[in-house]
């Protein structure tokens, strides 16, 4: 149904047969406030890395989302976002057609994403995916690694001078540096691999449609 809806409005969503090289890949990531127990998190930044084909130029996008409670020490300590920060920042709601924009008829990429998934909830219906987990992909390539941390997946295979390039200034834990990793880790799984010709569910292991 979601295929179909998708064909109706001129997006539709990758399918399994759909060949790797032409296909669009968004990783999304999300920083959030913190939460204690018996309250619901928030997000405080967003960051998308959007790539039209393995061969394309990846193209960002972030911002930071302004939040209804202060961002628990714990969250801030981690990320380096506080609440001042977030004073002028947008309200997560109105964030929509940007979001729309870059996640629409793509592969979706998150590493362990179920965070990203949970917070785009909010958006009752958006239709985004199929989802590909960079953990799941890392883990069955990379079984060898004692961690599998972006971090780590990235230092191990050589990439983390070209995520720095590609967003300067930034570093782990921003969403937009953490979305960037996701993108550039599969993408070099994916020509390592030899699977730009592949069809998609060639990973189905680390897909969810």
């Amino acid at each position: 149904m979601d295929r179909l809806q998708g064909i109706l409005t001129g997006t539709p969503m990758p399918a399994p047969a759909d060949i790797i090289r032409h296909l669009s890949f968004a990783a999304i990531d999300f920083e959030s406030a913190g939460a204690a127990p018996g309250e619901t998190d928030q997000p405080v930044q967003i960051g998308i890395a959007r790539i039209d084909g393995t061969a394309g130029a990846i193209r960002t996008w972030t911002s930071y989302i302004a939040v209804t409670r202060p961002v628990r020490w714990t969250a801030s300590k981690i990320h380096g976002i506080t609440t001042e920060m977030l004073a002028e920042a947008p309200p997560y709601i109105s964030l929509w057609p940007p979001i729309k924009e870059h996640l629409e008829g793509t592969v979706a990429i998150g590493h362990n994403h179920s965070t990203e998934q949970r917070f785009l909830r909010q958006f009752p219906g958006h239709g985004f995916g199929p989802w590909l987990d960079t953990l799941a992909l890392a883990r069955a390539c990379l079984p060898a690694l004692p961690s599998h941390s972006l971090g780590d997946i990235a230092s191990a295979l050589g990439l983390t001078e070209q995520i720095s390039a590609i967003v300067p200034g930034k570093t782990w834990h921003d969403a937009l540096y953490d979305a960037t990793a996701s993108l550039c880790i599969l993408l070099h799984l994916i020509r390592e691999l030899q699977l730009e010709d592949a069809p998609l569910d060639r990973l189905g292991f680390a897909l969810t449609f």
